[in-house]
């Protein structure tokens, strides 16, 4: 007898939680490291975007350990919405403790901070069209400034990076990373601008966010993204929740939106034919474009969110030959 959806869900996360007990038990016979973790450093940065707001926008950059005495060597990049979050995250720990254990390659992190007006921010836009696809909500509209957004990220932002920092200056080598509604705008970037980047990651994003301010459920506006435009050809998407995020359950198929909302886009994007590794990103699919990762017991918050970061980075990061080498910037 086939599984139910419901149970299918159980079974993933039942499946997450004995992965991780198991990752634990390995991880407990390491050797334990004595010497602190090399951190890395940070610059902050200031950068105009007058079609988004009169002030500046501020974002920390992370260098790996030895930037500085590596002159020849370039480094995938990690752009990451809502950059203020980083330290509450435990995110310069998290890559100084992958890093000495090898588990990641030396990248570039570029911390973006909260936009002014992060509703209206943060979301998901048309690039062809030159416009933002608006959503609807209880407090308002969300998205207005999404195109303005993620054209500063990608024609303001990532130049300024590729001409300052010794980045790989290509799509395969450069992440985007966001959570909740900085989710759904990473996943706007990585599917509308695969000219910038190759991978994107989503943790708890806001796929509920619909065009219709009544009956929600038909009218969300990541489905129709997926629904009606082609899938990036050689776009990689990680997407987690966690299994307990909220309790409200519009459909009443017994799971709560916030879990459902993402497994419809996963359901859609299966049925344009891309592959589905559903875990860690490293089981049966390795290479799979699309990664599902069920957090059991997580909920909409940062410490679930920096419980998921570490095997995101494991999948965004993967070790592997040297980066390239090249003069170029500092």
């Amino acid at each position: 007898m086939p599984l139910t959806r419901l149970q299918c869900v159980a079974c993933l996360a039942l499946f997450g939680a004995s992965c991780s007990a198991q990752h634990e038990v390995r991880g407990s016979r390491q050797p334990t490291v004595l010497a602190p973790v090399e951190l890395p450093s940070v610059q902050r940065v200031a950068l105009e975007a007058c079609d988004l707001q009169t002030a500046p926008m501020q974002f920390s950059v992370y260098l790996p350990p030895g930037y500085d005495r590596a002159s020849g060597q370039r480094y995938p990049e990690l752009y990451l919405g809502d950059g203020q979050d980083s330290a509450a995250m435990g995110l310069p720990r998290t890559l100084a403790e992958l890093r000495a254990a090898h588990a990641i390659k030396p990248a570039i992190v570029v911390a973006i901070d909260m936009p002014k007006d992060r509703m209206a921010t943060y979301g998901l836009s048309d690039p062809v069209l030159g416009r933002s696809l608006t959503g609807h909500s209880r407090v308002g509209s969300i998205g207005t400034d999404a195109h303005a957004y993620s054209e500063w990220v990608t024609r303001q932002l990532v130049p300024y990076m590729d001409s300052h920092d010794r980045t790989q200056a290509s799509a395969s080598g450069r992440t985007v990373l966001g959570w909740s509604l900085g989710g759904l705008n990473a996943f706007n970037l990585g599917w509308q601008y695969p000219g910038t980047f190759a991978q994107a990651g989503a943790f708890s994003p806001s796929f509920w966010l619909s065009a219709a301010s009544g009956d929600v459920q038909p009218a969300r506006l990541a489905q129709a993204m997926v629904d009606s435009t082609r899938p990036p050809a050689d776009l990689r998407l990680w997407l987690a929740v966690g299994t307990e995020e909220e309790t409200a359950d519009r459909d009443g198929d017994g799971l709560n939106d916030a879990l459902d909302d993402v497994l419809d886009v996963v359901d859609a994007l299966e049925k344009r034919g891309l592959a589905i590794e559903r875990g860690e990103g490293a089981g049966q699919l390795p290479d799979a474009p699309v990664t599902l990762y069920l957090l059991p017991g997580g909920q909409h918050s940062q410490q679930a969110w920096a419980r998921m970061l570490p095997r995101f980075l494991i999948w965004a990061l993967p070790p592997g030959p040297s980066a390239a080498t090249g003069t170029g910037a500092r």
